[in-house]
């Protein structure tokens, strides 16, 4: 079993959808618990990954290889180190805790769970995938689904303009959760466009024998190719993680967005952006990860503050939190950019806690909104004195965003801030904890207003807290966010021996001591 258990990771969540196709759509509580069980597994198996992992080796471990087109080099090749381990635990719990927190969903729920199922499928692949052919193909997997889920699933309380293509998308009548699945499976396949053209050509420069990423990343590739095909990765990679100016498909899919949809959008889908940055172009174009390394830190630094100016001043309570991972995903991309240990600890270590807090606020803002139907700040106040359980874990959830000691944002950012201030450029660090400060500002605002400001509607005194299967999400992330805060070595034993692994082999490969 042992042997097995990256295929089962991935596979699990899968054979449950396969499983819902044969379960009657009268069967409701049965479609609910195929797919917990199938969330449960895959959670359960990542556990036990985690605890046969070799912490001290930071090397990829439990290595599985099957053919798959042998004659152009493509295997199903799994293994993990030490950052996907820390990605498969983030992918699980989120996975649970949406489904616990769509276990009310009314509306063609057990399509809404295939397609869910599917999706987490390609989530995990990613993350263990050691062929740039199958790791692109779980990309695609992951990243596609989206159209559906929020274009069928999604709610269009949030009225979106267009932007320049407004005349578009009101001849074609696209609006609301249209428009925005319409606008980011555009953005999201453009940004594929260039991956592909990246990863042909790294294919090509190898000698178009193997898509194996250990032999890609041991063969060193003309600088030319290397200055050309990086920001083609960075860029298509990156428009997933919220890169500015690539950013804008986020605002509005998160706010149009289901409850689970959202937390797994925001919680572990932008992180596929910035793992795929890292481990592909990164690690296979090393010098022109170097040269371009400046230029990253810059936007990243743009990433930060202009994501928490946003955030100040929205009205509807997810763009909010949708603009803070704009400006939180920009810390991981800056401590991408430090190429230092602690930079490159504190940017992973990120991806875990943004995605345990922000999946936290997401469930906590589909609470909100399906019990006061509205998600604008001047509408809501004083909500702790009926929902004082949501309160007090949005609150939970607030404080680690704003980097609070004893919370897993903290640490992250903590991180990162000292990685960038031993870098090239310590004015990076300048700009983070502005950023910082920002952010503080705003989710002290909204906590204040929403929750413990006076009521500003009588009907919301017959309001009531969370209740049964959404206590089970809300506790499991709220945990995870003091427990990793206060213990970050779960995490750090993890990443650290990795990190220093890669981070040595991407400095000799370009160069640098």
């Amino acid at each position: 079993m042992n042997d097995h258990l990256l295929s089962i990771v991935v596979a699990a969540p899968s054979l449950a959808a396969f499983l819902l196709f044969l379960i009657p759509n009268r069967l409701r509580l049965l479609v609910r618990l195929t797919t917990l069980a199938g969330a449960v597994v895959s959670l359960v198996a990542a556990i036990q990954i985690a605890s046969l992992y070799e912490r001290t080796a930071g090397t990829f471990q439990l290595a599985e290889r099957y053919p798959f087109v042998p004659q152009l080099g493509i295997d199903l090749s799994f293994a993990v180190d030490g950052w996907g381990v820390a990605l498969l635990l983030l992918t699980g719990l989120i996975t649970v805790a949406g489904v616990l927190a769509s276990w009310r969903l009314a509306h063609r729920e057990k399509e809404f769970f295939i397609i869910l199922l599917v999706l987490v499928s390609g989530v995990f692949g990613v993350f263990v995938a050691q062929d740039l052919f199958i790791f692109f193909l779980f990309y695609e997997i992951a990243v596609l689904p989206m159209y559906l889920l929020i274009g069928i699933w999604g709610s269009s309380h949030a009225v979106v303009e267009g932007g320049p293509l407004k005349y578009v998308w009101r001849y074609f009548d696209i609006g609301g959760r249209e428009y925005a699945a319409m606008k980011l499976t555009l953005m999201l396949l453009a940004g594929s466009a260039l991956i592909l053209v990246g990863i042909l050509a790294i294919y090509r420069a190898a000698g178009g024998t193997t898509f194996d990423l250990h032999a890609l990343a041991a063969m060193h590739y003309d600088r030319s190719l290397q200055l050309w095909a990086f920001p083609l990765l960075w860029i298509g990679f990156g428009s997933l993680a919220g890169v500015f100016p690539f950013h804008t498909w986020s605002p509005d899919g998160h706010a149009s967005a289901p409850t689970a949809v959202s937390m797994l959008h925001a919680g572990v889908l932008m992180k596929l952006g910035a793992f795929g940055v890292m481990r592909i172009g990164m690690m296979l174009l090393p010098e022109g990860a170097r040269v371009w390394a400046p230029i990253m830190g810059c936007v990243a630094v743009i990433n930060i503050v202009y994501g928490a100016f946003s955030a100040t001043h929205q009205k509807d309570l997810k763009y909010i939190v949708a603009y803070s991972s704009v400006s939180h995903m920009g810390v991981v991309m800056l401590g991408a950019a430090a190429l230092n240990v602690d930079a490159w600890n504190g940017a992973v270590f990120q991806m875990v806690a943004h995605g345990v807090m922000t999946g936290l606020l997401f469930a906590l803002v589909g609470l909100v909104y399906e019990r006061t139907h509205t998600r604008d700040l001047a509408k809501m106040g004083g909500l702790a004195r009926v929902m004082p359980g949501v309160a007090a874990f949005f609150t939970i959830a607030g404080l680690s965003s704003l980097g609070l000691p004893g919370t897993a944002g903290f640490v992250a950012e903590f991180l990162v801030f000292i990685g960038a201030w031993k870098s090239a450029n310590p004015w990076w660090a300048v700009a983070g904890v502005i950023g910082a400060f920002i952010t503080a500002v705003y989710v002290l605002a909204a906590v204040r207003r929403i929750f413990w400001g006076p009521i500003n509607d009588s009907h919301h005194l017959e309001l009531l807290d969370a209740n049964g299967t959404e206590w089970g999400a809300l506790w499991m992330l709220g945990a995870a966010i003091i427990v990793v805060g206060f213990w970050p070595r779960l995490v750090t034993d993890f990443l650290d021996p990795t990190t220093t692994a890669h981070l040595h082999a991407l400095l000799n490969a370009a160069g640098q001591p």
